[in-house]
């Protein structure tokens, strides 16, 4: 427990002070966000925000993470370091995006093409590594397998299914985290809750793993106290960014932030077993990438519009709600939403702990 701490402690700190430097540094460089003319227009106020803050985020995730284990002398292990692949390699993309946005002064960065590629690459080795790496019980960082809060063993994929599982999965997470990240710190905020959620299931997957203790219940995951850390770590890291990042922002975290925190979520859900229970936990993000799919949808069929702006959170700002309202709002239902999928997480364990 005492490395939680550190991991989270050293990333907020880092974050913290780092940010501050990122914001002078990438204002001296002309690093200023590109704001969409068809936005809402108080955004526009925004333009020539620093941009790509991710940076923060993700050496705030690093440090924190190798300190808490210099600290604590535990080992590194699989899956970690394979969840912070994933982060690492999906906000290089992110960053290539946001320095090219920035190059050509527009706010269009890779082409659809270019991003793909690099998400499906990410995606395509994370799930070939990940059911690599058995340990002694023969538990790789992945099963190959559907889960909710265990695997669904009915539900195999095979190596084959199993990447191209993954690979939507991570698609479908960084990229409903960057359609969050619209509001001066609601990814951001957002993504704390989140992975707050994870510090626990990881913790109490490590309290009751049936590697150290086969009991009723327990959990066939490799490595969950690492993953602990690297949630706490991520938390920590974004918590500190959230200092900067709260409206009015001085800086924003970019497709370099947003798109390695979508795939931090997703990789924490796949090396835990909790893919389908990450829908819940992350409902906010649901919610905003299902009202832009909704609305490209209805209005390719009708030429209507079912909310005046998608993603989501533009339709309440378009319909006269303050910016910093939307956001405390989501971050509220974003917290019920969390709450929800804990209460469920925990519900099952206490279902299998009595059923057995």
């Amino acid at each position: 427990m005492r490395g939680v701490f550190i991991a989270a402690g050293v990333a907020l700190a880092v974050s913290i002070l780092l940010t501050p430097y990122l914001i002078r540094f990438f204002a001296r460089q002309g690093f200023g966000q590109e704001i969409r003319a068809d936005g809402p227009q108080s955004h526009q106020a925004k333009r020539g925000t620093p941009t790509m803050g991710g940076v923060a985020i993700m050496l705030a995730i690093w440090l924190g993470y190798l300190l808490s284990h210099l600290f604590t002398g535990e080992p590194i292990t699989p899956s970690a370091l394979l969840v912070l692949f994933l982060t690492t390699a999906l906000g290089l993309v992110g960053f290539l995006d946001d320095f090219i946005k920035l190059r050509r002064a527009r706010n269009l960065g890779l082409n659809k093409t270019s991003k793909i590629i690099g998400q499906v690459l990410t995606a395509t080795i994370f799930g070939i590594l990940a059911l690599r790496f058995a340990n002694p019980e023969d538990l790789t960082p992945a099963s190959d397998n559907l889960s909710f809060v265990r695997d669904i063993t009915v539900l195999s994929f095979g190596l084959v299914g199993f990447i191209l599982l993954a690979n939507l999965i991570i698609a479908a997470w960084s990229n409903a985290v960057n359609l969050t990240d619209g509001l001066d710190g609601l990814a951001a905020g957002t993504s704390a809750i989140v992975l707050a959620i994870y510090v626990i299931i990881g913790f109490w997957q490590f309290r009751n793993n049936c590697g150290l203790n086969i009991a009723a219940g327990c959990y066939q995951v490799r490595d969950p106290l690492d993953v602990a850390l690297v949630a706490a770590a991520a938390m920590g890291g974004c918590i500190g960014f959230l200092w900067w990042n709260a409206a009015p922002a001085r800086i924003f975290m970019g497709d370099t932030g947003s798109l390695a925190l979508g795939g931090l979520i997703a990789g924490l859900s796949i090396v835990t077993r909790t893919e389908l229970l990450l829908v819940v936990i992350g409902g906010v993000f649901v919610v905003e990438a299902l009202s832009v799919a909704l609305q490209i949808a209805v209005f390719r069929t009708t030429r209507r519009r079912v909310f005046r702006m998608a993603p989501f959170h533009h339709h309440f700002e378009l319909a006269g709600w303050a910016e910093t309202t939307v956001i405390i709002r989501f971050w509220l239902l974003g917290a019920m939403c969390a709450a929800l999928g804990l209460g469920l997480f925990y519900s099952e364990w206490l279902t299998a702990s009595a059923g057995q």
